[in-house]
């Protein structure tokens, strides 16, 4: 018996669950988005933040090589240009509590690299190692019923058609209109919760300076602590020896757009590290502005019934405030619930009960993504979607004694990190040696200055024009 598989979007959630069908069986995996997709690592439009700061946690990165075994993605990545970077050395970092300090130890590392080089070396891999089609067209909606869902239907120049499927992967991203569609069909009540904090993304690609092409991955991390908005910035270098730096503010304390609004942004932060990098490099293009930012949770695992035949996946079930770099990494984790749910079936994708499991168990992968980045937005002024509940405010509070602890405490800092990768579920931070470690408290006093090696402090000093 055939099996016919569609996939509604070509992001990173849609591809990565269309290798997914491809290697379990799926006779035809079709992938619909309303795009031109590029031909190299270039942006296009449907990818709203793709212009902003993307990290790949060590996490993410895990469950992508897991879902692409032969593809080695990593190798692709640094070859393609990607940089490495160890959490434990290869960044400076600001926090609301001092910066954290550099540690000659193995610690978990990210990748960095632009958004579009990521999502074109998976796409490559996916269309070289499986047989799945990608379609430009529009989709307008679902056929079936309240209890299957049958395929999807499509725009076309001649009128609306139907393409059938045994199953239907909605991995059309911020943009989705699942909850319609599944009114469309009877199913209602879907709870939705949108926290926004207003914040705006402002980058700009800059040209590495000679001499600065080892110097640290670098960010000074908005404040929630504060009855201010929250401002922040980051430098990190991606491929073709370029820098791409992102600065972030939330309601009423938003980045401009101009070249000059921009630099004295950065420079205003409680420490202007960013600002002085970029002051003496060369702009390679103009900043871009990005508003769409919000959290939004679609709670599509709570509803009484759910129908046969529909998966959703990536930022269709649960998008993130794209500040906490964690979006491409719950998308790979909700392919790969997809993958081992497969994986225990006999009857193909259109077993019963399956869509359902992969609901529920991609919304359990979301929940610590979703946990962090929620109990920081909601404490800036003016966030819409809530104030912070009353278990929101203990968990904070001992996050942050464990962010106070890891700016002086090695044991403190690799709970940080591993939980922050996504290696490890928040409850690694109440385990007993962690709890011991936020207890303790930095052994080392509070760092006024960024830990910089003597060679980066000369590399900074050289490229500093802010006079600052």
């Amino acid at each position: 018996m055939s099996h016919r598989a569609v996939v509604i979007g070509a992001g990173l959630a849609g591809i990565l669950a269309a290798a997914v069908l491809s290697a379990a069986g799926a006779d035809e995996v079709i992938v619909l988005d309303r795009d031109e997709l590029p031909e190299g690592p270039e942006h296009r439009k449907g990818l709203p933040q793709g212009r902003h700061a993307h990290l790949l946690m060590a996490g993410g990165m895990d469950a992508m090589e897991e879902l692409l075994p032969a593809a080695e993605l990593r190798k692709r990545l640094l070859a393609a240009g990607a940089h490495e970077i160890p959490l434990s050395s290869g960044m400076l970092a600001l926090t609301p509590d001092g910066w954290l300090r550099r540690w000659r130890r193995e610690g978990p590392a990210m990748l960095t690299c632009s958004r579009a080089l990521v999502d074109w070396v998976v796409r490559e891999a996916v269309r070289e190692q499986t047989r799945v089609q990608v379609r430009k067209v529009a989709v307008v909606g679902l056929t079936g019923s309240a209890e299957r869902v049958r395929g999807v239907r499509v725009a076309t120049p001649g009128g609306d058609t139907d393409i059938e499927a045994d199953l239907v992967v909605d991995a059309s991203g911020r943009g989705t209109r699942v909850v319609s569609w599944l009114g469309g069909l009877g199913l209602t009540g879907v709870r939705e919760r949108a926290v926004d904090s207003g914040l705006v993304n402002a980058s700009r690609i800059y040209r590495v300076p000679e001499g600065a092409e080892r110097f640290p991955l670098t960010v000074v991390q908005a404040n929630p602590y504060v009855s201010r908005p929250a401002r922040s910035a980051m430098v990190m270098p991606i491929e073709g020896g370029r820098w791409l730096v992102s600065c972030g503010g939330s309601r009423g304390g938003e980045p401009p757009a101009d070249p000059e609004g921009f630099l004295r942004y950065a420079l205003d932060l409680p420490d202007p590290i960013v600002g002085r990098l970029i002051s003496g490099a060369e702009p390679l293009g103009d900043v871009h502005l990005s508003r769409s930012t919000s959290n939004v949770r679609r709670y599509l695992e709570k509803l009484p019934r759910w129908p046969e035949g529909l998966v959703v996946l990536g930022d269709a079930l649960a998008t993130f405030n794209p500040a906490y770099g964690h979006g491409m990494s719950v998308a790979a984790f909700g392919a790969r619930v997809l993958g081992r749910e497969l994986g225990r079936s006999s009857g193909g994708p259109g077993t019963p009960g399956l869509a359902r499991r992969v609901v529920r168990g991609a919304a359990r992968a979301a929940d610590a993504a979703w946990s962090m980045a929620v109990s920081q937005d909601v404490r800036y002024p003016g966030v819409r979607g809530g104030r912070p509940t009353v278990g929101e405010r203990v968990v904070t509070a001992y996050s942050r004694r464990m962010m106070k602890a890891a700016t002086g405490s090695y044991a403190a800092a690799s709970v940080i990190w591993d939980v922050t990768s996504l290696r490890s579920a928040p409850t690694r931070m109440f385990r007993p040696r962690a709890v011991l470690a936020a207890v303790a408290g930095s052994p080392l006093p509070r760092s006024a200055e960024p830990p910089l090696t003597e060679g980066e402090r000369a590399v900074l000093q050289s490229l500093d024009r802010s006079g600052v």
